[in-house]
């Protein structure tokens, strides 16, 4: 094996890490969210999002790139939340192409009671990773960016 073909395997082992990481943090999350508030990852990801933004809203486009989602499948979720009354979409005044979605009074209640769930399962997974000694680095790593 070549030191190009080494730094592939490094390369690979650290992003299936990554991706074990990932799914044992996503499963609990998604359980918990889902069990406790009636919410998936990503829509718990599209809320939140809308939270950290001025004013509230966002492109559609921005929001996809923010919950890592296909322009297609950002319409339908907008849709679910929107029919759920957690935001509501906006035409842009500077271009009546653009659209803004903006979180609802609802959706602010929604994700603050959700919120501190988010954070505790997300603790909790990383503690568990924590034990595992696979995954340790990569949580640990976590951890300090707090």
């Amino acid at each position: 094996m070549s030191v190009a073909d080494d730094a592939i395997e490094v390369r690979a082992h650290g992003w299936r890490t990554l991706v074990a990481l990932h799914g044992l943090i996503e499963t609990k999350l998604e359980r918990a969210l889902q069990s406790e508030h009636g919410l998936s990852v990503v829509e718990y990801t599209v809320l939140e999002a809308l939270s950290r933004q001025d004013g509230w809203h966002m492109r559609m486009q921005q929001l996809a790139r923010a919950a890592a989602l296909s322009s297609s499948a950002t319409t339908r979720l907008v849709t679910r939340l929107e029919d759920r009354g957690l935001l509501t979409r906006i035409l842009c005044m500077d271009d009546r192409r653009g659209i803004y979605t903006e979180l609802t009074t609802g959706g602010e209640r929604l994700l603050a009671e959700a919120r501190p769930t988010h954070d505790r399962v997300l603790e909790e997974a990383l503690a568990e990773a924590d034990a595992i000694p696979e995954l340790a680095g990569l949580a640990g790593a976590i951890h300090s960016l707090a």
